[in-house]
């Protein structure tokens, strides 16, 4: 409680008790990604959702999940973009049934999103609409970090410079796929394990002590 009370005033995210001394190379981690219609989470449709799990530098290839969506209405730009045709879409599964299963994930693992306010704003609205009940979501934002770590060298931040690609080069990872959810689910992932070492090298860290980062919240997603 008094944890809870010194973030407050220190204007940081409220983080559970029971999360903020686990080890995080000891936390299942889900790296997630969507392909949105749009990037305006009140109008967007999903057309594909990816995750993979992992934990301590280390992914599960074993425990990945992609599919596209069944979705109506105006496709935008995303044949071109994700090459996702309303054909692929018609063959989906419905959102309903992909969430049931990545609500499961909410109470047990930390959850890696690369521009976490657009994915989980989009879930948040999507699990509302669809009825389903999701345990709030713990998280850290790779582009929060990535912004976090520019800060320290730039006043003004260069442009694009906090992309899933430039991060991901700014630190020597290799070029990876892009505008496929489990490609950038995974991309995220090994982004993850990439800062972690840079901001911690070795150091055994806990998930409260990335709070000052502000890379790290929790995403109410129940109805009040």
């Amino acid at each position: 409680m008094f944890a809870a009370i010194k973030q407050f005033l220190r204007g940081l995210p409220a983080l559970p008790t029971s999360w903020q001394n686990r080890v995080i190379k000891d936390v299942p981690l889900l790296a997630v990604d969507l392909e949105l219609t749009s990037l305006n989470v009140n109008t967007a449709k999903i057309t594909s959702v990816g995750w993979v799990e992992g934990k301590n530098n280390s992914i599960n290839l074993s425990r990945c999940f992609y599919s596209v969506t069944r979705a109506k209405g105006d496709y935008a730009q995303s044949p071109v973009i994700h090459g996702i045709t309303e054909e692929d879409a018609a063959a989906g599964m419905h959102i309903r049934e992909v969430l049931k299963v990545l609500c499961q994930y909410a109470d047990t693992h930390l959850w890696l999103c690369h521009n976490a306010s657009l994915d989980l704003g989009m879930l948040e609205r999507v699990f509302h609409q669809t009825g389903i009940d999701c345990p709030d979501i713990v998280y850290l934002d790779t582009l929060q970090l990535a912004v976090y770590q520019l800060k320290k060298h730039h006043e003004v931040l260069p442009p694009n410079s906090a992309t899933l690609s430039v991060c991901r080069q700014r630190l020597d990872l290799p070029a990876a796929p892009a505008h496929n959810a489990l490609d950038d689910a995974m991309a995220t992932m090994q982004l993850w394990f990439a800062q972690n070492h840079a901001l911690n090298g070795n150091r055994e860290v806990k998930i409260g002590d990335l709070l000052h980062t502000r890379a790290l919240s929790v995403r109410k997603m129940k109805k009040i």
